[in-house]
């Protein structure tokens, strides 16, 4: 079993092949089967990108990722796969092109093991709504391992792959990354090109990876980042190198108090980022206990924000223009409502219907128009803050993973998000480090946000603190 793409290298040199390096994963799988983290295993395209892959390293022609074995979210398109974003309405759909973020990793020669579990259209903080059954934390699987990108951190934790792509709209990477005591990293809004994603929310989503340890996040991002022609919101910034390297002084970190100060958080988890806190004093950095006046209304303003953007993106599922159309449908009225009632989950139609709401005449100023106000004054608030200090720190959850089928209520679903979502709606990049483990036996993350395009620093924190106490 190899955790880390430095493992794989150290076999490679060994003499391992990289068909045996992918043989031992596709076993892997097979064996955690129960978790249902895959939808679907690219295992003859897969095996056919080993034996090119072997034949670059022996040529001494292959890329900066060979070797390394990567699973993709289902809402990820890749030519010549199946991609449904875990949805009905999507059953038996074939990507017609491959995803940008997918094209850079194979163009380095990274093997694209298969097609992850998620929450439908990405929506949900549990990995229980997909149409294809909920998948289980790799850690107990009694236990959901948070979502909507619950098979990407399922799957690395397992060690079914080295890293694993997901998408993060208010959370969905950081958050499982926390439950299943993995690294998860959501980079800056248009650091990465969105093109081959199927859209949830287009001004909030943004693809990153899952892994096992810093470097690997770093490494992938490197190559996943950049403009896009295909994409209008990705920025042509210069990507740097983004391999960790170590501090150059002292840091200068804004924790928010509301964050801590709650009876929602966890108290273990409170304890123990208090005792990071005064770690990093004692070494000399600055911690500045700061305070967010808009926490409670993040929420609020981030499901009115992309619950309309839902609406929108998933009106063209509609049983004519793409996705399942049903059979008993007569006319062209009842082809959309009977084949989105049956092609669509709970949850989606609830989304798609709240949104639907929040757009209709009437409503538009009351809801929408007021929830984009109020992104403005989170997105402020959050530049100020960073404008005087380098990052701001806060637990990525306020809790431990829970048990499937425990939370039924949606609002307490929602409230999932509550540490996560800050960074969606100001855009910001941000990431789960695993630095606990509860009494219950689950592990935690902390969860750190940096400037615009700050990944750099970012990683070179992040990789600090992981070696820190």
């Amino acid at each position: 079993m190899y955790k880390t793409f430095n493992e794989i290298k150290a076999a490679l040199e060994k003499g391992r092949s990289v068909q045996d390096i992918l043989q031992s994963y596709l076993e892997n799988i097979k064996e955690r089967k129960d978790l249902n983290a895959f939808l679907e295993v690219f295992e003859n395209s897969a095996k056919e990108q080993a034996i090119a892959v072997d034949e670059k390293i022996k040529n001494g022609t292959a890329g900066r990722l060979a070797g390394m074995v990567i699973g993709i979210k289902d809402n990820l398109c890749y030519k010549g796969h199946k991609v449904s974003a875990a949805s009905k309405i999507l059953e038996g759909f074939e990507s017609i092109y491959t995803s940008t973020v997918v094209e850079r990793l194979i163009a380095e020669d990274a093997i694209i093991i298969g097609r992850l579990n998620c929450d439908e259209f990405a929506m949900g903080a549990s990995n229980e709504n997909s149409a294809y059954g909920p998948v289980r934390n790799a850690l107990n699987e009694d236990y959901v391992p948070g979502g909507s990108s619950g098979g990407t951190a399922s799957a690395v934790a397992a060690q079914l792959c080295t890293v694993a792509l997901g998408s993060d709209t208010g959370g969905s990477i950081r958050q499982p990354a926390s439950f299943t005591g993995t690294i998860g990293l959501k980079p800056t809004y248009g650091r990465v090109s969105r093109y081959g994603l199927i859209a949830y929310a287009s001004s909030f989503d943004q693809i990153g990876p899952i892994a096992n340890n810093v470097e690997d996040i770093a490494l992938v991002t490197e190559i996943i980042a950049g403009g896009d022609e295909f994409d209008g919101t990705a920025s042509s910034k210069e990507v740097p190198s983004l391999t960790p390297t170590p501090l150059k002084q002292k840091m200068k970190i804004a924790y928010i108090k509301e964050t801590l100060d709650t009876d929602g958080v966890d108290p273990e988890i409170k304890e123990r980022i208090e005792q990071l806190v005064n770690c990093l004093r004692a070494d000399g950095h600055e911690l500045i206990p700061v305070s967010f006046a808009y926490i409670e209304q993040m929420v609020p303003t981030y499901y009115v924000l992309t619950t309309a953007e839902a609406s929108s993106n998933l009106s063209r599922f509609d049983g004519v223009h793409f996705g399942y159309r049903s059979n008993e449908a007569k006319g062209v009225e009842e082809t959309y409502i009977k084949s989105r009632t049956e092609g669509f989950g709970d949850e989606v139609k609830r989304r798609i219907m709240a949104g639907t709401f929040v757009l209709s005449q009437g409503y538009y100023d009351a809801y929408y128009t007021k929830a984009q106000k109020v992104r403005r004054l989170i997105q402020d608030r959050t530049n100020e803050i960073l404008a005087q200090n380098d990052f701001i720190l806060l637990p990525t959850t306020p809790s431990t993973a829970f048990e499937l089928n425990s939370v039924k209520d949606p609002i307490q679903m929602y409230l999932q998000d509550i540490y996560t979502v800050q960074a969606n709606l100001a855009g910001n990049p941000a990431i789960s480090l695993p630095i606990g483990k509860h009494s219950n036996g689950l592990p935690f993350g902390l969860q750190l946000i940096g400037k615009h395009f700050g990944e750099k620093e970012l990683l070179d924190t992040s990789a600090y603190l992981m070696d820190f106490c």
